[in-house]
């Protein structure tokens, strides 16, 4: 497969972009305009993600290896309707104002088709208003508010992967299963973990639970002691974070140091943890700890193939919102195929009515509302004696399917959806 190596960096406004010529035959910009359907004679596609924050690890260069195996995987020949695909990426730097503007330059100036990843929630809401000014399409893997498929929902965005609803559905209704009722959140201070914070505080509600307290911490904190420290002085059983990337990691590190974890009173549960946060927190700190994902590497023989491929270059195994970009830019391409256009409005409804089943989505469909449906799993961390591999961390405790997983399609306050 083509390296990451070479890239072109070029400025592009306020933050850096990245062309990725390097990739050889999936950038072919110099090409005969294609006849059909395809504007401008290419199908371009941008990758805007987190090449240098706290979610770099999750989303960031793995994204970029994701988005190129799809249009490899897609056609050898990297073309669809006779037109050349091509792949470009920017960095977001988690900032709404940075994102925006590129988003804007994409559309506008370099005829991009289809933005995804969108690693944070504030980025995703703004990109995805300017997909719709522009009858643009934007497929958003790695955000996770539920306001992108509910109150914010739009046209020409789809939330791809998972949403904080989802999240804290499968995850709080195990652990109140177990007897664990009382609950305290640290939640990152951004529209991501106010939305985790808000939609498992309420689904706990509803079942018996109660939310003790809260604290909320700025992103890309250093220091979590003193959040920590409220967090066990609230005598709360379960210690929920509502945080992501390098956040997470550091909070369950620092418990751990605290002696908050193994052999402590309280259970730590990260509402969204990808597995690159529990592998760099290793299994001696995450043992036990069960959470819920919509994509693992090891479930199954396809996940497995994929999985392996992206190893092979990317020395990691793919998290889940890296695998939804693979999957997102599969299946876009799939229903320009079909379609026979790259138009967004013909293309957005090829892929609404387009089963969603490869090798990262497991029955899979687009609702109205723009949220991809699918089966989610319920994991537990396995413990150092349990693992066999560096990246064998999960033990599969449920497969919930899709209908029990997301919010129902009735209580959606999404706008497209007829009552």
């Amino acid at each position: 497969m083509p390296s990451l190596t070479g890239h072109l960096r070029r400025a592009i406004a306020v933050a850096a972009s990245f062309t990725l010529t390097a990739l050889g035959p999936v950038v072919c910009a110099a090409q005969p305009a294609a006849g059909g359907g395809i504007s401008d004679g290419i199908v371009k596609i941008g990758v805007l993600t987190d090449l240098s924050g706290v979610s770099s690890d999750n989303a960031g260069k793995g994204s970029v290896v994701a988005a190129t195996m799809a249009i490899d995987d897609f056609a050898h020949d990297h073309k669809v309707l006779g037109a050349p695909i091509e792949l470009i990426s920017a960095d977001s730097q988690g900032k709404t104002d940075t994102g925006a503007t590129i988003a804007r330059e994409w559309y506008d100036r370099d005829k991009v088709d289809m933005i995804t990843d969108l690693t944070f929630s504030n980025v995703a809401l703004a990109v995805d208003r300017i997909a719709e000014e522009k009858k643009k399409i934007a497929l958003v893997t790695g955000a996770g508010s539920s306001a992108i498929s509910n109150e914010q929902c739009t046209a020409h965005s789809v939330q791809w992967m998972y949403d904080t609803y989802a999240l804290a559905n499968s995850t709080s209704q195990a652990l109140l299963r177990r007897g664990l009722k009382s609950w305290y959140f640290i939640t990152a201070d951004y529209a991501f973990g106010q939305a985790l914070e808000k939609d498992a505080s309420e689904i706990l509600t509803r079942q018996g639970g109660k939310v003790v307290g809260s604290v909320k911490h700025p992103v890309n904190s250093p220091d979590m002691s003193s959040y920590l420290l409220r967090a066990q002085t609230s005598g709360a059983q379960v210690i929920a974070l509502a945080n992501s990337g390098t956040d997470t990691l550091n909070t369950v590190k620092q418990a751990s140091q605290f002696n908050m974890i193994q052999g402590g009173k309280q259970v730590f549960t990260p509402l969204l943890s990808l597995i690159t946060e529990v592998h760099g927190m290793g299994l001696k700190n995450a043992q036990g700890m069960i959470l819920t994902n919509g994509f693992y590497w090891d479930q199954d023989d396809r996940s497995r193939a994929f999985a392996q491929r992206f190893y092979a270059q990317h020395k990691k195994m793919p998290t889940m919102m890296q695998a939804a970009v693979y999957s997102a830019v599969f299946n876009y391409l799939k229903a320009i195929q079909a379609a026979g256009t790259d138009d967004a409005d013909t293309v957005m409804a090829k892929l609404k009515s387009m089963k969603i089943d490869d090798p990262v989505i497991r029955n899979g469909h687009i609702r109205a509302d723009g949220k991809l449906v699918h089966d989610m799993l319920l994991v537990q961390v396995k413990t150092p004696a349990e693992s066999k591999s560096a990246w064998d961390l999960y033990k599969i405790l449920e497969t919930i399917p899709a209908d029990k997983a997301f919010a129902p399609l009735a209580d959606s306050k999404c706008a497209l959806v007829k009552r």
